[in-house]
């Protein structure tokens, strides 16, 4: 049918946006910087947007254009109240572990993976305690896990066989604060004494709130 519907000019067109927040029916919409004419039928020919545009780039005229759609006006205006209230989805978090098992108990004392690596022997808490865990501390480190109140060991024999079979660049400690975690770095220095080696070691301690003490 030959109707009245607005024309955007581009080349006049600033890019304000004002023209798409005027257009209560959705008829216009923002594309690589400039205001397009999204739906003939979304169009109501009223020209609520002619007023706002700084540069007159939207004019009338008479041309075939599909009617007026005014449910279809309505479900698109259901449809985007409906994504204003939509809760954003957070991107997925990329895992930085590279190495299995984690656990120390668990954990082979000869594997590929040891070789060159910079360790990292965390307390189970950590992970849980301090949102970045991942990004902060595992990226770029072969990863070892244990709590030494819970599984009632001394981990200082396994850690000093990884040690002494395995060419360790370096050891980073991340412990909680609470004092049961200490058994945890000390298990790491009596490792160091029993293996001979004496690495660059780095203890970083968390508190129960998630920051970083030291």
């Amino acid at each position: 049918m030959i109707r009245k519907i607005i024309q955007i000019d581009e080349s006049k067109c600033n890019g304000c946006g004002a023209c798409a927040e005027a257009c209560h029916e959705g008829a216009i919409g923002m594309i690589d910087g400039k205001a397009k004419l999204l739906r003939d039928d979304y169009c109501d020919g009223l020209g609520d947007c002619l007023p706002t545009c700084p540069t007159n780039a939207i004019t009338f005229v008479e041309r075939e254009a599909a009617a007026y759609d005014e449910e279809a006006v309505k479900e698109n205006m259901r449809r985007r109240e409906a994504s204003k209230n939509e809760t954003p989805v957070a991107a997925q978090a990329v895992s930085q572990l590279t190495n299995w098992p984690v656990q120390i108990k668990l954990a082979p004392i000869n594997a590929p993976y040891f070789d060159g690596a910079d360790l990292l022997i965390a307390a189970d808490c950590s992970a849980y305690a301090y949102a970045n865990f991942h990004n902060d501390f595992i990226r770029g480190k072969v990863t070892l896990i244990g709590c030494p109140k819970l599984d009632g060991v001394d981990y200082s024999e396994k850690l000093a066989a990884i040690l002494q079979n395995n060419e360790i660049s370096s050891l980073t400690v991340v412990r909680m604060q609470v004092p049961c975690c200490g058994g945890l770095e000390m298990a790491v220095k009596k490792a160091m004494i029993k293996s001979g080696k004496a690495l660059t070691t780095r203890v970083v301690t968390i508190s129960n709130d998630g920051r970083i003490l030291d």
